[in-house]
C-alpha cells in the first residue's frame, strides 16, 4: 500500500515497545517531565533550582531535545456534563450549587477554552553508537541524515540499541528528579496518541482519539 502524502514527510517508521523507529534505523525515546511553579518559590529555592539544572545539563555527554507543546482544550463537554448533573439533581440546594459552580467555570474560562502545556525530552540513539559510522554504513546502509538506503533493523540489534537508550532515559529521570521534576517514558498507545494530536489538533482538542488495536496496547 502506498504511503499518504503525510506519511511519506514522517521520518517515524514504526512504533514498538515504547520506542520511536525513524526511517535512518535511529531510534527515540520521549519523557513526559512534571513542571514547577518557579515564580512561586524563594530566592534561595531558585538559585539551586537552576544550579541543578546546570549541573544536569553539563552532565550529558549526548544530544537531547526539550519540547513544550501548548494545546487549547475544549470544555464544552465538561460544561454539558455538569448541566446534565445539575437537571439530574433531587435536591434544591445541591441543584443551585452545581448550577453556580457551572456559572462560574462558564466566567472563568473565555470561550469555554483552557490552554494545557505539556513538557517533553526527546533521547535518541542509533546504530552508529554502537558499530560506528564505518561499521553503520557496512551492515545497515547508513548515511548520516539519510534515510533512503538504510536497511532494516534486526531484533537483536533494536533490543540492543532499546536497552542502551532506556539506560539514557534513566539517568535523565535521576537527573530531573534532583531538580525537582518527575519524568515517566511514554508507552506505545501514549506515543501513538502524542503523535495523531500533532497532526489532528482539532479533534484531538475535543477529546477524541482513533481506536488502537491490541496488539500495539504494550
Amino acid at each position: 500500500m502506498a504511503e499518504s502524502a503525510t506519511q511519506a514527510f514522517l521520518e517515524i517508521q514504526d512504533i514498538r515497545e515504547g520506542v520511536l523507529l525513524l526511517k535512518n534505523n535511529s531510534i527515540r525515546g520521549i519523557l513526559m517531565t512534571s513542571s514547577i511553579n518557579f515564580a512561586l518559590k524563594s530566592e534561595e529555592e531558585q538559585t539551586a533550582t537552576i544550579f541543578a539544572f546546570q549541573n544536569f545539563l553539563n552532565s550529558l555527554d549526548f544530544f537531547c531535545q526539550i519540547v513544550i507543546q501548548s494545546r487549547n482544550i475544549n470544555i464544552t463537554p465538561y460544561l454539558d456534563s455538569l448541566k446534565d448533573l445539575e437537571e439530574k439533581q433531587t435536591n434544591e440546594l445541591l441543584k443551585k450549587q452545581t448550577s453556580s459552580y457551572r456559572e462560574f467555570i462558564k466566567e472563568m474560562v473565555v470561550g469555554d477554552v483552557v490552554m494545557t502545556k505539556s513538557f517533553y525530552i526527546v533521547v535518541p540513539y542509533n546504530l552508529m553508537e554502537i558499530f560506528g559510522v564505518k561499521g553503520a554504513q557496512k551492515n545497515f546502509g547508513m548515511v548520516a541524515g539519510s534515510s533512503a538506503n538504510s536497511k532494516p533493523m534486526s531484533d537483536d540489534d533494536f533490543q540492543r540499541c532499546k536497552s542502551q537508550l532506556w539506560q539514557r532515559m534513566e539517568y535523565i529521570s535521576m537527573g530531573l528528579r534532583r531538580c525537582g521534576l518527575e519524568a515517566v517514558p511514554l508507552t506505545t498507545p501514549e506515543l501513538i496518541e502524542l503523535f495523531w494530536s500533532i497532526h489532528h489538533p482539532d479533534q484531538a482538542e475535543i477529546g477524541y482519539y482513533p481506536e488502537i488495536l491490541p496488539e500495539l496496547l504494550k
